[in-house]
């Protein structure tokens, strides 16, 4: 990396896909958690989660201010979990993106549900109004022996709790499920429970990707030995059960990473139908269907 660079990056640096024009801008290294068995972001050793140290972060600030001030209008706060931070240390540097990068008008960053636990409803307000207008809540599943099988940590219950502080305070939540996760045998818990979750907490963006293992399964099977993954048709089944029992207002629904054999993009509750007749081909006629070819699947 250039050495001039204000900012000092730890490889591999991940991000969500609607942030590849965003200033990628790390507060921590790696994930305060990193127990969940189907994640292979943050296992690298030189991943281990620390705090970056507050000065590091605002010179790193300051100096992308002299370097970039006319240009950045999106920042994302990385490595996978910013808000773990105090709400002291997230205002401070939250006002140093103000004062510095005065072009910047989306600050975003990944939000685990347990990292909401301690922040009270009037910090999430004050942080909304510093700036912090959107965060990235990888749910996985609604269903919570799912969940349990995959170390994830959380509930039903804690992830509900979560979605609905951070509505409460106006911060656009943008929610991850993992279609297959629950393999066949919670197939339908899995997409049943995920569905009453996004319709308890209404989020503003939803996605789906389905649920790979590039370094293998071993870590994943450890926590869930009798887990079979679900073949192509088996996941376009689960997809059509979790859209069928959506009840949305209005959701911008995403099904396009590069894990998906099928793309699906609309708004939900308007596009349900549509969703559900695109899904319902693949099903029924997946050679008619615009699939995502074998070799273009991936991370």
């Amino acid at each position: 990396m250039n050495q001039d660079f204000p900012i000092r990056y730890v490889n591999p640096v991940y991000r969500p896909p609607s942030e590849s024009e965003s200033l990628i801008l790390p507060v921590t290294d790696g994930c305060s958690w990193n127990k969940c068995t189907y994640c292979e972001m943050y296992t690298a050793p030189q991943k281990k989660f620390r705090v970056r140290d507050e000065r590091e972060t605002l010179d790193a600030i300051r100096r992308c201010g002299e370097q970039f001030a006319g240009e950045v209008q999106r920042v994302f706060l990385g490595d996978g979990d910013a808000m773990v931070l105090s709400t002291r240390r997230l205002m401070t540097l939250l006002a140093a993106i103000k004062d510095h990068l005065p072009r910047v008008r989306r600050i975003s960053s990944y939000c685990l549900p347990r990292n909401l636990r301690l922040k009270s409803a009037q910090e999430l307000l004050a942080l909304r109004a510093a700036g912090l207008s959107l965060v990235y809540v990888g749910a996985e599943s609604g269903d919570d022996e799912v969940l349990q099988k995959v170390s994830k940590g959380e509930s039903f219950d804690t992830t509900r709790d979560a979605l609905d502080k951070l509505g409460a305070a106006g911060i656009t939540r943008s929610v991850m499920l993992l279609n297959g996760l629950g393999g066949r045998l919670l197939s339908r818990q899995h997409a049943e429970n995920s569905a009453r979750l996004v319709n308890l907490t209404q989020p503003e963006f939803l996605a789906t990707l389905v649920v790979s293992f590039p370094q293998g399964e071993d870590r994943f099977r450890r926590g869930y030995p009798e887990w079979q993954p679900l073949n192509q048709q088996e996941l376009f089944q689960e997809m059509e059960q979790f859209l069928s029992a959506l009840e949305l207002k209005r959701t911008v629904f995403r099904s396009d990473h590069a894990s998906n054999w099928l793309v699906l993009k609309g708004v939900l509750g308007a596009e349900k139908e549509r969703l559900l007749l695109e899904v319902r081909n693949a099903i029924g006629h997946p050679e008619s269907s615009r699939l995502r070819p074998k070799w273009a699947r991936g991370l």
